[in-house]
């Protein structure tokens, strides 16, 4: 069997591994004519780690990413609503990380270079068009998946097929407008996000994620460097969140990382933000680059699959960035894709099975982040005490705080008896 796999992000990269570890030949195909290390910060959840260990990157994830140790949500005046342990200090069996996006993504680029080889490390190659067969269930298709991409270099088409097709390539899927050309454009949350990096002290132990204020206006913060951990400093990743005028059916800026943006666009609005532990505005001024998207996703689709052509990734589930979950389902759909092909002798059937399995799994994941998931627990300080509280315990009990974050937890599948599974199953791998 061979499966083309379209996109080279953590998604397409991680599952081209997992093939390859379980005899299954893989291909990746990328339309950037350079793999290169982009982005700022990602958080990389226990059931995400399990599934990395399993394929043999713990040691190096290890030496790049912090470990998480706890998790923190605040009011807007720094006050704490909810803290709890992360990772290892949770009593899970892997850590969590967090861990710059680029520097993550090149680890899983040079591991698939050593183990399937660069020459199945495919560049410069976009998706043109993707023939499709078998799109009901009565005819599943038994034909292999036949598809052209563009050289980048000379424009030139190149024909190529697969038994298997997998569009890994992101929300602006390529493979995904295949199969839904039209009625399918992203979902504005009328809110925007502004990003950068900053080099500073560390912030309470060093090694905690925080989330400061509601859904209107918010801020996040996690350390990413390993390195500069172990010298007494920290690279903090750093996110301001606000919501702008207009309505759900405004067209949506273009949502990539691309815009550069200077700081008077939103600073503005975390001026007064200076607590004993943290001093916001600093943070937000010592950023080298800042970065504007809009924060966007897409209703979740019926199907994922026809033929021998299927969906992974932010291309079959792009969600709001809410809970630290984009990268995460795209390694466990990795992991469930790897599953079904090797259960099933006939790829259209193990297709049909990854997608019974994940798609709903991933669906009630989106839907729960647009009524913002494990931040809820911001949401109801911020409705019930807006101008802070004494006690949180006379405002959102700690049962019912509890009770949030363990829902969120068993929904995305990071619950410990369910990681503890998982890790089981990837030794045993």
């Amino acid at each position: 069997m061979k499966v083309a796999i379209i996109g080279a992000g953590i998604g397409g990269l991680t599952l081209a591994l997992a093939l390859h570890r379980a005899g299954i030949e893989a291909e990746v195909y990328e339309a950037s004519e350079q793999i290169r290390p982009l982005g700022v910060g990602i958080n990389l959840l226990p059931h995400a780690t399990a599934e990395l260990t399993g394929l043999g990157l713990g040691p190096a994830l290890g030496e790049i990413g912090v470990q998480t140790a706890a998790l923190a949500y605040y009011n807007r005046f720094g006050q704490r609503i909810w803290h709890e342990p992360r990772g290892l200090a949770a009593g899970y069996p892997v850590p969590q990380y967090s861990v710059h996006r680029g520097e993550f993504q090149m680890l899983l680029h040079q591991a698939a270079v050593e183990r399937l080889g660069a020459h199945r490390i495919h560049t410069g190659l976009a998706l043109e068009s993707v023939t499709l067969t078998g799109s009901t269930l009565m005819d599943p298709g038994s034909e292999p998946a036949v598809f052209s991409l563009r050289r980048r270099s000379d424009d030139t088409l190149v024909e190529a097929s697969a038994d298997v097709l997998v569009g890994a390539d992101g929300i602006h899927s390529a493979v995904r407008r295949s199969f839904y050309p039209v009625g399918d454009a992203p979902r504005f949350s009328r809110r925007l996000l502004w990003r950068g990096v900053t080099d500073a002290a560390p912030y309470l132990d060093g090694q905690t994620m925080f989330m400061a204020g509601h859904q209107d206006q918010k801020f996040v913060c996690y350390p990413i460097s390993e390195q500069l951990r172990r010298e007494g400093r920290s690279r903090i990743n750093w996110i301001a969140e606000l919501r702008v005028p207009g309505t759900e059916d405004d067209t949506p800026p273009k949502s990539d990382w691309n815009k550069r943006v200077d700081k008077s666009v939103f600073a503005d609005s975390f001026a007064d933000w200076r607590w004993d532990w943290i001093d916001i505005p600093a943070v937000i001024a010592g950023a080298q680059a800042i970065y504007e998207f809009p924060m966007v996703d897409k209703d979740p689709l019926p199907g994922w699959t026809r033929g021998r052509v299927t969906l992974l990734g932010d291309a079959a589930h792009p969600m709001y960035p809410i809970g630290s979950n984009g990268s995460a389902q795209a390694i466990m759909d990795a992991r469930a894709l790897t599953d079904a092909l090797v259960q099933f002798k006939d790829p259209s059937m193990a297709l049909r099975e990854y997608e019974a399995d994940r798609l709903p799994r991933t669906a009630g994941i989106v839907l729960r982040n647009r009524m913002n998931g494990p931040e809820q627990v911001m949401q109801l300080a911020h409705q019930r005490a807006p101008q802070g509280f004494d006690d949180i315990e006379s405002v959102v009990p700690q049962a019912e705080l509890a009770a949030i974050a363990l829902r969120y937890k068993q929904l995305a599948g990071f619950d410990p008896a369910a990681v503890a599974r998982a890790a089981a199953g990837g030794a045993k791998a």
